[in-house]
């Protein structure tokens, strides 16, 4: 009979209470940097236009999320908390620890304008797509927004 892996998983920690700072680094090591809901979102609508692209060229500033070389173009999709939506209500500052998380979020709104700039200075024209723009309910507005930036055509 086999008996039960007593490995720990990543949400369960094997060795009893966590500080609050362990807990935040354990819980902020499982958020996904690339490959998220909302960008695989915004890649499907992509692609059902037509349009063909590359991801996280690491040869670019930022290594972004979508690049369509065809059309000079750079699309990174932000999450709200993270990089601040302005005006979102996803773009919330948690209550606790609050001065860490300001300093953390503007190095964040820091770091997209300093890479938006420098892809801008190359040449390519940079689009963000929020997070909350792919839900289910702004996915035509986003569509349209999309065909608008984009040459018209077949795509990429």
């Amino acid at each position: 009979m086999r008996s039960k892996s007593t490995r720990a998983s990543p949400t369960q920690p094997s060795q009893g209470i966590l500080t609050p700072e362990q807990e935040r680094s354990r819980i902020m090591s499982l958020v996904k940097q690339a490959h998220t809901k909302p960008e695989m979102v915004v890649r499907s609508l992509l692609h059902r236009q037509g349009y063909r692209f590359r991801l996280h060229r690491r040869d670019l500033p930022g290594s972004p999320d979508i690049v369509l070389p065809k059309y000079k173009t750079i699309i990174f999709v932000h999450g709200c908390f993270w990089h601040r939506h302005p005006g979102c209500r996803k773009a919330t500052t948690p209550k606790t620890n609050v001065d860490y998380w300001r300093t953390k979020m503007a190095e964040n709104v820091e770091r997209d304008e300093r890479k938006t700039r420098d892809l801008t200075q190359l040449g390519w024209q940079v689009v963000t797509v929020w997070q909350c723009e792919t839900e289910p309910k702004h996915i035509e507005e986003l569509a349209i927004r999309l065909k608008q930036l984009l040459p018209v055509g077949t795509g990429g």
